[in-house]
């Protein structure tokens, strides 16, 4: 048996194993710190568990070395290796070292591009909306704060996220008063609405929260006659405001959308 070429490869094992699992921490801490969401759900699973295979060659390369006391047979002079050994690990710590800013720029650059990819989607099943159910979303243009408006309002959403499964969650945002303050109310299709109930709906049931951000835009859209998109990606979650007007009436379409997958531990 060559001992030697065994002591050889087991070190190459072992060392490339550390390296790995160096890798492997630094992904997971800046994929689950700054929210990046750059894998496919599969991908995403078969990458958390390949520290499982990472340590079995650890521990395979040291039971290796316990074996055949590979410190003692190693420890022979090289007289093959015409570069200085200083040379080659400052070479080695440099390329290293400059690995990491290099991953951490291709995961950031992944996440956006599929923040790209997410909006693109999002504002495609828009138009796709407004474009095969004119009638229906012209409807939502006649907004009064009634049981009726509100319960057909409701049915047209469920009937928008039948169209696909995989239909992110939508709903509509008006602009109304409550108390003489103006505020922004927001319709679901949760918002069950039962047309022979007495009990009249509040208002403020369906006061949308917004951020500061979000309430500027709508501000912007209901009284300035803003009709850019809004779009925003955070930690997985990813959301449209679609302004949509008719003959001086506005509405904004607001979807959202929650992506588990794409980050460890999801």
């Amino acid at each position: 048996m060559n001992y030697k070429r065994l002591v050889k490869l087991s070190n190459i094992i072992g060392i490339s194993s550390i390296i790995l699992l160096v890798y492997w921490v630094f992904i997971f801490i800046s994929i689950t710190v700054f929210g990046f969401k750059v894998f496919r759900e599969n991908i995403t699973e078969t990458f958390y568990l390949s520290i499982v295979g990472i340590l079995s060659l650890m521990f395979g390369a040291l039971i290796i070395n316990i074996m055949f006391n590979l410190t003692r047979i190693a420890e022979k002079p090289k007289h093959d290796n015409n570069i200085p050994a200083n040379t080659t690990s400052k070479k080695f710590g440099l390329l290293f070292g400059l690995s990491f800013p290099l991953i951490f720029a291709l995961l950031y650059g992944g996440d956006y591009l599929t923040s790209l990819k997410k909006e693109k989607v999002l504002v495609a099943s828009a138009q796709s909306i407004l474009e095969s159910n004119q009638y229906k979303t012209n409807k939502l243009l006649d907004y009064t704060f009634d049981k009726k408006w509100i319960f057909e309002t409701q049915e047209t959403l469920e009937l928008y996220s039948n169209i696909d499964e995989s239909f992110p969650a939508i709903s509509v945002i008006v602009s109304d008063t409550v108390a003489g303050s103006q505020v922004f109310l927001g319709f679901r299709r949760a918002d069950f609405i039962d047309l022979n109930d007495t009990i009249v709906p509040k208002k403020k049931s369906f006061i949308e929260i917004t951020s500061k951000e979000e309430r500027e835009y709508l501000q912007k859209v209901f009284f300035k006659n803003y009709k850019e998109v809004h779009f925003t990606a955070n930690d997985g979650k990813y959301e449209l405001f679609y302004p949509f007007a008719k003959d001086g009436k506005k509405v904004v379409l607001h979807f959202s959308e929650f992506q588990r997958y794409g980050k460890i531990g999801s």
